[in-house]
């Protein structure tokens, strides 16, 4: 008889772990509260404009194709991905412009028209990003920490003390550059694991080697094609995939799992994967005398990730300001952590990324139209702003940035729509809408996230960003395969 697991949330960790196992023979059901697989990333379409809302800059493809492999097919009969160069254009207050790219020396030149003295140490600081970067992939991204003797083995510790844990991302950067468009631009990378620069560790400078020199991609007709590719793989090894279905408790029995309980009655397994927010499904799922290592007041001890407020504008008209990945800078980039992580309000002036995959694919608007998914960081749900009432007006706060760089008419639009913290937060159950799950603002929270495996429930694990190894599209996606092959191993 199969080993049979199910599976709590249809994000990339759990689609991924469920690949994973169904490749390994086992019987999987994943279940999803939401009416469609993805988590997060959902895919929108109104008026003829096609939007994904959610992740959008996608790495690392090694990752995903990785886990088509483990089923003995090719990712690209299911999923066609295409490298963007240049790969992010970044936009400045004081009109400067950087368009990221793999070519050295483009980048050098374009950094010399602000700061010749910041464009000759940048081949420096991308040797260094390199090495941050291998070092990750060796010691932190493809093991799982599940015992003691993982997290203080020899190697580990002395490459752990090689990327300096206790020097803050914006620390290392000083040591390279001056002017602040450059800190800005690089800064920016500890927001993709949602934190500041100013709080995470320097280990997040490997993300500017990842980007420039690994590529940023396309996914050809919009990145759900990512879940989508995943959905059919899945199901084609016989995973059972339950959409709209609400799981109401993980069954335990003498602290080993026995399944879940949910809206469309009881899932009988001995392996129970949360594919959501570990805080969420302890707090929701468990009672707290169940699960004495991860209580409320210890769940209350961790720093949620930033949040993030997304508008979707289908516009007709097109915009040549624009790239496939667009980065518009305020003057001062500190004042928005403030804003975030200690006051814990939304930004006066925040970054304001847009993905406009049209640019890439005109298929995903009507002819002459833009397909604008724009995205500014904002704080977790935390009672000091009610989304209901403020939406409106931070919107407006949003467009008005960017009209002064000549993005004009969004709100006339054919379409246009907000998407709160708050929504966030009560589609996909993560807690406080925080985007990554738990911050990376501190030392501990990066090198020593929930673990993937229960400390309290016998049978019952963890994939997504919240646990190890982070947030992230392919790093959530990479939980998910190790800790399925753990399983398939060990079981």
């Amino acid at each position: 008889m199969k080993s049979k697991a199910v599976i709590i949330g249809a994000g990339f960790g759990g689609l991924s772990c469920a690949v994973t196992l169904a490749s390994k023979g086992w019987d999987v059901t994943v279940l999803e509260r939401q009416p469609h697989p993805g988590g997060k990333l959902q895919r929108m379409e109104s008026g003829g404009y096609t939007f994904d809302r959610g992740p959008s800059t996608i790495t690392m493809p090694h990752v995903f194709r990785s886990i088509y492999e483990l089923a003995g097919v090719s990712m690209e009969d299911y999923v066609q991905l295409y490298e963007l160069e240049p790969r992010t254009r970044n936009i400045f207050s004081d009109g400067a412009r950087v368009d990221l790219s793999r070519n050295t020396e483009f980048m050098k030149d374009q950094i010399a028209v602000y700061s010749p003295e910041d464009a000759a140490r940048y081949s420096d600081f991308m040797a260094e990003a390199a090495v941050l970067y291998r070092l990750s992939e060796k010691q932190f991204l493809n093991r799982l920490m599940l015992s003691w003797q993982d997290k203080i083995s020899p190697t580990l510790v002395r490459d752990l003390l090689r990327v300096r844990p206790f020097r803050s991302l914006h620390s290392l950067l000083l040591r390279y550059f001056r002017h602040p468009n450059t800190l800005a631009m690089l800064g920016r990378y500890a927001t993709y694991v949602g934190s500041s620069p100013y709080d995470s560790p320097s280990i997040f400078a490997m993300l500017g080697y990842l980007e420039t020199e690994e590529g940023i991609y396309g996914v050809k007709g919009g990145t759900y094609k990512l879940v989508e590719g995943l959905v059919a793989l899945a199901e084609r090894l016989g995973v059972h995939i339950i959409t709209d279905t609400e799981v109401n408790a993980i069954s335990v029995v003498n602290g080993i799992a026995q399944g879940v309980d949910t809206s469309k009655g009881f899932f009988s397994a001995k392996t129970v994967i949360a594919g959501g927010d570990v805080l969420s499904i302890n707090r929701m799922l468990l009672p707290e005398r169940l699960r004495p290592r991860m209580s409320d007041r210890k769940i209350a001890k961790y720093e949620p990730s930033l949040s993030g407020f997304v508008t979707l504008a289908g516009v007709p008209r097109r915009y040549d300001e624009l790239l496939h990945h667009t980065v518009f800078y305020p003057e001062q980039y500190e004042t928005e952590f403030r804003d975030i992580f200690v006051r814990k309000q939304p930004p006066q002036d925040p970054t304001v990324y847009i993905c406009y995959s049209g640019y890439s694919e005109p298929g995903m608007a009507p002819e002459g139209g833009s397909n604008l998914f724009i995205l500014a960081n904002a704080p977790y749900v935390n009672g000091s702003c009610d989304w209901g009432e403020e939406s409106s007006s931070y919107g407006r706060r949003i467009l008005s940035m960017l009209a002064g760089h000549g993005i004009t008419g969004i709100e006339k639009g054919d379409v246009f729509q907000h998407y709160t913290p708050q929504n966030i937060a009560d589609d996909t159950l993560a807690y406080k809408g925080a985007i990554y799950g738990i911050s990376s603002n501190s030392a501990r929270q990066t090198f020593s996230r929930p673990g993937n495996r229960s400390a309290d429930v016998k049978g019952l694990w963890y994939v997504g960003g919240t646990t190890h190894p982070g947030g992230g599209t392919p790093i959530v996606s990479l939980s998910g395969r190790l800790v399925g092959e753990h399983i398939a191993k060990h079981s």
